[in-house]
């Protein structure tokens, strides 16, 4: 395999996330064309409205392949969001979530800010390790139906508050 390099955005980017989200969702939780939308239309916003100074975006590359992506919204009421984070399935095990992680932490960490937040789903074990791993703590899980209208699925909200 080609070594991974980590780049800021490039033509492609956007759809080349949409696509592993719709992908890896659809097939690991059955999630559908709505979510793959969501995650379209939430992504083409934040990148239509880029700000560098409270928003980052974190991409892995194989060659010319992206194969993971990372991003911190910044413009939350709540305080900056870390969203839409995913490694292509055939690139899990070798180091490039923890490499993203650290990118995006270490952007929020520079800007200083108080709160950083995260939404996953529960049984998302590997991610829910690495976001621990990186300070994270589990805050509240919630119904998730109004993400996907599966009844099944249940949200978690993870919070990072930096130590002063």
């Amino acid at each position: 395999m080609s070594e991974i390099e980590l780049t800021g955005y490039t033509p492609g980017a956007l759809g080349r996330i949409v696509e592993l989200h719709g992908a890896y969702y659809h097939t690991h939780w059955g999630l559908d064309l709505y979510f793959e939308a969501k995650v379209a239309t939430e992504l083409a916003a934040f990148l239509s409205n880029f700000n560098p100074e409270r928003d980052g975006a974190w991409f892995a590359k194989a060659g010319d392949d992206i194969v993971g992506g990372i991003f911190i919204h910044g413009g939350d009421a709540k305080g900056p969001r870390l969203r839409w984070f995913i490694i292509d399935p055939k690139y899990q095990g070798q180091g490039i979530g923890n490499r993203l992680m650290q990118a995006a932490m270490t952007f929020c960490d520079q800007r200083g800010f108080e709160r950083v937040y995260l939404t996953t789903f529960a049984g998302l074990n590997s991610a829910r390790h690495l976001y621990e791993k990186f300070g994270f703590q589990l805050c509240r899980e919630e119904d998730g139906s109004h993400l996907t209208g599966k009844s099944s699925l249940v949200e978690q909200v993870f919070e990072y508050i930096p130590m002063k």
